[in-house]
């Protein structure tokens, strides 16, 4: 039932019905040949010029529903355009032939002895009905598509203003500095050279996220540069608590949205025991065209509840550069996030 409702949208059906009923009405007046007598006669052209009008309205809605689910608008409009004139008319006539016969046979009980002589007439008239309503609708289905493409286009660079601000958010939040830093003042008095090295990681990382904020896509192979900074100062923090491994190498036109590995990282610490008695395991893998971030699963029994914002914001990015799925799996004792590779040429 919503399926239909969707079909026949501004209208509800009790509306729909009632809209064909209308027309219906107007055909009976305006173009029926001679007076129409008696109250049996109404009734039968009245169902007869409603059955038209539903089927032709009905077949013309639901003809354009389909061929939308097939080629898009957007992608290919002119073979959008011809396919559907060239069905809609097609349909139109043999529809309007059909409820003619049918008709023909409930007031005769028989079948008209010249067939194709009473095809014939009004079939000129039924073609040019046909093809402007073809036009029509193929008209309303083209801005329909384009109004809601620029919707959807803004609606996805919104979401992506809110990714972006969310992953810088992530990245400087009082904790993130507060842990580093007291990490990097205990290097400071036991380890001089490794503090160094520790405050260059740190700049590194904050580099890049000042570089990328403003990118909707980065290669690949910064993404993953940008990461062996990140893991150094996980590691460091964590030491043997963490065992995380990035075992894939990136190609020349590979692309990532900025910070994905960062925030699926990012949430596998925040929401998992990090512990000398649970160490907490990262894989991050290329499987095909995608990569996986997997990490063991023990639920941290105390802290925030988790609302998945982050990776929600990591599915509406990526829904915005193509149709491959984001795929998240919980099961056997550990959680899976499986993000696709995007090539230049998807940009």
């Amino acid at each position: 039932m919503s399926f239909v409702k969707d079909l026949i949208k501004p209208f509800s059906i009790i509306q729909y019905l009632l809209v064909n009923l209308g027309f219906s009405l107007l055909i009976l007046m305006f173009f029926t040949s001679g007076p129409i007598t008696g109250t049996w006669n109404y009734l039968f052209y009245g169902l007869w010029s409603f059955l038209v009008v539903f089927t032709q309205w009905t077949g013309a809605v639901l003809i354009n529903h389909l061929l939308d689910r097939k080629i898009k608008w957007i992608d290919k409009p002119v073979l959008r355009s011809i396919l559907g004139i060239a069905i809609l008319i097609f349909y139109s006539v043999i529809a309007f032939m059909l409820v003619k016969y049918m008709m023909y046979f409930i007031k005769y009980r028989s079948m008209p002895e010249d067939a194709w002589a009473f095809a014939a007439t009004s079939s000129l008239f039924t073609v040019l009905i046909s093809f402007n309503m073809s036009l029509i609708f193929t008209a309303i289905g083209f801005f329909k598509a384009w109004k809601r493409a620029v919707v959807n286009a803004e609606k996805l660079k919104t979401e992506m203003m809110a990714y972006k601000y969310e992953s810088l958010r992530n990245q400087i939040n009082p904790h993130f500095l507060f842990n580093s830093f007291n990490v990097l003042s205990d290097l400071v008095y036991a380890d001089q050279a490794m503090a160094v090295k520790f405050i260059n990681q740190l700049s590194d990382l904050f580099r890049y996220v000042l570089d990328s904020r403003d990118k909707e896509l980065v290669p690949l192979s910064d993404e993953l540069a940008f990461m062996q900074s990140y893991i150094y100062l996980l590691k460091t923090r964590f030491e043997d608590k963490l065992d995380l491994k990035i075992e894939l190498k990136a190609e020349s036109d590979e692309l990532i949205v900025p910070m994905t590995l960062q925030l699926l990282v990012e949430n596998a610490v925040k929401h998992n025991e990090v512990s000398e008695a649970f160490p907490l395991q990262i894989r991050i893998l290329r499987n095909d065209t995608f990569i996986e971030v997997e990490n063991s699963l023990r639920i941290k029994r105390v802290g925030d509840d988790s609302k998945n914002t982050g990776l929600k914001n990591i599915i509406q990015q990526f829904g915005y550069f193509t149709d491959r799925q984001i795929d998240v799996i919980n099961a056997n004792g550990s959680f899976l996030v499986r993000v696709p590779i995007l090539k230049a040429s998807e940009k």
